[in-house]
């Protein structure tokens, strides 16, 4: 089956077919960093993450740009605001929503431009949108024309006389329509020369530079969150069609995470920070909750849904450890068909979960039933489906993080492993007597076991 991804331009989903054979080229809108991350900041990072192991993992060399918008008015607000150099400022969170990636098991982008490194390249965009009549420089700012631009509106649908770029307007604009691509200096604020006089890169210019810098004119995807759609990503779109570039061939947007309904967002106070979550789960099982439902899906955060994903990573967590302990470390295998065909339907990430699941209900009952081939052929599907959603159990970065490669957790595994095959025994021959003496060793030890379709799990219950 072709991978079909859903393309917000043409509001349907197409084959996807790449600019170079054997390739693929994605753009990601990654973080302005004022300040540190939540998890609907890294929910985008984590589709895309799930995306690109997709495509790397059906042949594509694949190549991956998430920016850094290090230079913006929030960043300098914030900064000034707590008596810190904007740059200090903009190093510092850059370094959180990186450690953020880190922990959720993001690879490494192939690489993370920051705006303040690319002014050359926007000084050229901008000259070549002057030189073709669709921007002009006014009071030391540098516009987009945006009705020279009949195309405009096509990514998000807005008609042009009810646009609202939602800038600061500074009366030098020939149409309020039109949106900024440099910024004049201001005293005390940081600036670069350019042919227009000192400013700084307007948020839209720069993505458009950074983009072609290091995809070329026309490249495959461009990703962000919905947020995006309209105003930044219609006028990357305006701006560098304009310029005569062929830009994105796709354009792909996650919805977001909501609290009570409302897109998670500082301004309003309802986020939930990555330090937070992670002293709650562990990366591993915070990285299945976000990346479980389809990335157009809305996920409604609550404690409740949080902790069933915490469960359901378990069963499948539980099933390889079992198989390594009674059969040996499996291998990695193959994905399921039915595993296949749900990514390739718009990356769907709950039909591939759901093949996981199935394939671990199957390997529970092979070990169950003592089949210990059926069950570590079982358990290597398992370890390629989810080592494509950066899930793998068995991934040196999990077994780091967990402690799991450490002899005393090993330990404590086989020993608890071992009284749960005896327990699962003891209940097959309806002798539940020894089921439920077994039970509350368990209990007595501090191991709390909760009895799934997939077969038992466990946790420490002050861990």
């Amino acid at each position: 089956m072709t991978l079909r991804l859903f393309d917000t331009a043409t509001r349907e989903q197409r084959d996807f077919v790449p600019v170079r054979p054997g390739a693929a080229s994605i753009y990601v809108c990654g973080a302005t960093v004022q300040g540190l991350p939540h998890i609907g900041h890294v929910r985008s990072g984590l589709n895309y993450d799930v995306l690109r192991r997709w495509l790397a993992h059906s042949g594509l060399d694949v190549t991956l740009v998430r920016n850094v918008t290090d230079i913006d008015d929030k960043i300098l607000t914030k900064a000034a605001d707590h008596g810190r150099p904007w740059w200090e400022w903009a190093a510092t969170h850059e370094r959180a929503f990186q450690a953020a990636y880190d922990a959720l098991g993001c690879l490494p982008a192939s690489i993370e431009p920051r705006a303040t490194g690319h002014v050359p390249q926007m000084v050229e965009l901008m000259q070549r949108l002057i030189d073709g009549g669709h921007a002009y420089a006014a009071g030391g700012d540098v516009y987009f024309s945006v009705r020279s631009f009949p195309e405009y509106g096509a990514l998000s649908g807005q008609r042009v006389d009810e646009v609202e770029q939602g800038e600061a307007e500074t009366g030098c604009k020939r149409d309020a329509v039109d949106f900024a691509l440099w910024k004049a200096a201001k005293p005390g604020e940081p600036s670069w020369p350019t042919p227009w006089g000192p400013g700084r890169p307007g948020w839209h210019l720069e993505c458009s530079a950074m983009a072609t810098t290091y995809l070329g004119p026309e490249f495959d995807i461009h990703g962000g969150g919905l947020d995006l759609v309209f105003p930044h990503h219609e006028n990357e779109l305006a701006q560098s069609h304009a310029a005569g570039d062929p830009f994105a061939r796709y354009w792909l947007h996650n919805a977001w995470v909501t609290m009570g309904g409302e897109k998670m967002s500082k301004s309003l106070g309802n986020t939930l920070g990555i330090d937070v979550l992670l002293r709650q789960v562990r990366g591993v099982e915070l990285r299945y909750y976000l990346v479980g439902p389809h990335y157009r899906s809305a996920i409604e955060f609550s404690d409740t849904a949080l902790h069933e994903a915490v469960a359901a990573y378990r069963r499948i967590e539980s099933f390889v450890h079992r198989v390594r302990e009674r059969a040996g470390l499996p291998g990695v295998g193959t994905p399921s068909v039915a595993f296949a065909a749900a990514l390739d339907d718009d990356l769907g990430t709950p039909g591939a979960l759901a093949a996981v699941h199935g394939a671990v209900r199957e390997g529970n009952t092979a070990l169950d039933a003592g089949d210990r081939g059926a069950a570590t052929a079982a358990a290597e599907t398992v370890r390629a489906m989810t080592g494509v959603l950066g899930l793998d159990p068995l991934d040196a970065r999990w077994l780091a993080a967990s402690g799991a490669d450490d002899a005393a957790s090993a330990a404590l595994t086989s020993l608890v492993e071992a009284l749960l095959a005896q327990r699962t025994a003891a209940r097959a021959e309806r002798d539940f007597a020894t089921a439920d003496e077994v039970r509350a060793r368990l209990t007595a030890a501090g191991v709390s076991v909760e009895d799934g379709p997939d077969g038992p799990t466990w946790t420490l219950k002050d861990a």
